[in-house]
């Protein structure tokens, strides 16, 4: 390594993947949602990005995620660039206004937590749909996908053929996944909004 060189990443797994892709399109100033904050990982990596003049919004129906979040937060002093939202994510079009750089979700359950609380297809769905509502030209959504557990195949399968649906000269969509892995290990989906691409 080269002396005053950042470690390069390590790509184990689609979440380190989409942090990549996240510090390469977010800028300071944007708005962003974190559909899932969960342990509040993905939260805190965007509210640095963002800068103070950019905010966070962060949805869980779990309170234990808000405080877990709320903790992380405040240990790093960025509390005050987020919103955190006590709702489910398929609510963020009642709640938000366009336009977003970024919507991420991080699908599953709640790590720690009873696994009885996941996300699931029907809410997941509705959410996505909400969040190209949301997209300024050229934004993301972002999805790491869970298809190993029970009904994480299923809502996997689901947010596949709802991504594949979109049409080609609207949205440029990618799958991103390791091959070197059982063919149910996680896997992230990249939603771009072409609007403002000289392609068409």
């Amino acid at each position: 390594m080269l002396a005053n060189q950042p470690p390069s990443p390590v790509l184990r797994g689609p979440v380190p993947l989409s942090h990549l892709l996240l510090r390469r399109f977010i800028q300071p100033g944007s708005r962003v949602i974190d559909a899932t904050c969960g342990n509040g990982k993905d939260t805190l990596l965007l509210a640095e990005l963002v800068g103070d003049a950019g905010h966070v919004w962060a949805f869980d129906i779990q309170q234990e995620a808000l405080d877990r979040t709320a903790q992380r937060l405040t240990d790093q002093s960025l509390l005050q660039r987020v919103s955190l939202l006590h709702a489910g994510h398929e609510c963020m079009q009642e709640l938000l206004e366009p336009p977003l750089q970024a919507v991420v979700f991080n699908l599953g359950w709640l790590p720690g937590a009873p696994r009885e609380v996941a996300t699931c297809t029907a809410t997941t769905l509705t959410a996505l749909e909400a969040s190209l509502q949301l997209l300024a030209p050229a934004g993301l959504v972002l999805i790491t996908c869970y298809p190993g557990h029970a009904g994480g195949d299923q809502e996997a399968a689901a947010v596949q053929e709802w991504a594949a649906s979109l049409s080609p000269r609207s949205y440029f969509v990618w799958r991103m996944g390791q091959l070197n892995v059982t063919s149910d290990a996680p896997f992230c989906l990249l939603i771009q909004d072409g609007r403002s691409s000289d392609v068409r």
